[in-house]
């Protein structure tokens, strides 16, 4: 009978501890390959669109709610990204994440101040929106921020379209009743705005500017370059998250 005290129970364990070894070698490793193809380098439009997509997304779920209790925190955080992407710049490495991260500082800065205080009127939307815009457009005659400038510019793209849309449709007066009601109205005052979109004149508007950012969409992924991949994602992105909306509003 074998027990821990002899040689064999020894060697045992010993190879169970070489075994763990090996694994968790193994799992380390690959974790940081996986974490270096998603993040930190990505090599297929597929993922770099993802990105945009995913990124997209998180001022509208996440800083939504955040913003409209504690609007100043929600501004203070975005000194937090913009550290995050000045450190993570700095190193070959981790580069392009804090280039994606300085594209979302813009985007959620201008979040927390529309949303936190003009909220109730939406001509204030779109301009408020622009603030990086000039930064962006410096960063990208310059050829720096390629990544993140592109991010917030194809934000800043998919944001003006929606809003050309709620222009188009007049349902503009929808959103200022949708700020101020409680929430016990809500539920009405989006299914009247609803309607709206579901005239014929609402449904060729939607179909024309859902083609236009589609067409560009695709023709950024195809390129060979990293930002446009991003910036595909990110139209691809607005496109989701309004539809998102608008099957909410339906049902």
């Amino acid at each position: 009978m074998n027990d821990s005290n002899s040689p064999d129970g020894h060697l045992t364990l010993i190879d169970s501890l070489k075994e763990n070894s090996a694994f968790a070698a193994f799992a380390t490793k690959q974790t940081a390959i996986f974490s270096k193809t998603l993040l930190l380098n990505p090599q297929s439009p597929w993922i770099g669109a993802t990105l945009g997509i995913l990124l997209v997304s998180v001022p509208v779920f996440f800083e939504a709610p955040l913003v409209r209790t504690v609007p100043w925190i929600s501004v203070a955080l975005t000194g937090i990204w913009l550290w995050s992407s000045i450190r993570l710049s700095r190193h070959p490495q981790t580069e392009f994440l804090g280039d994606l991260l300085l594209g979302l500082s813009w985007s959620w800065l201008a979040g927390a101040i529309y949303w936190g205080w003009f909220r109730w009127e939406p001509l204030w939307h779109l301009p408020i929106e622009s603030i990086g815009l000039p930064i962006a457009l410096w960063g990208l005659h310059r050829g720096w921020g390629k990544v993140g400038h592109c991010f917030y510019l194809g934000s800043l793209l998919g944001t003006a379209i929606t809003d050309l849309y709620f222009y188009r449709l007049n349902l503009m007066p929808y959103w200022r009743q949708l700020m101020v009601s409680p929430p016990a109205q809500s539920l009405g005052i989006v299914q009247a705005g609803f309607a709206q979109v579901q005239t014929r004149e609402g449904a060729v508007t939607a179909i024309v500017a859902a083609s236009g950012l589609l067409i560009l969409a695709w023709q950024t992924w195809r390129s060979p370059q990293r930002h446009h991949w991003v910036f595909s994602g990110t139209l691809l992105g607005t496109l989701l998250v309004d539809s998102l909306f608008v099957a909410l509003a339906a049902f």
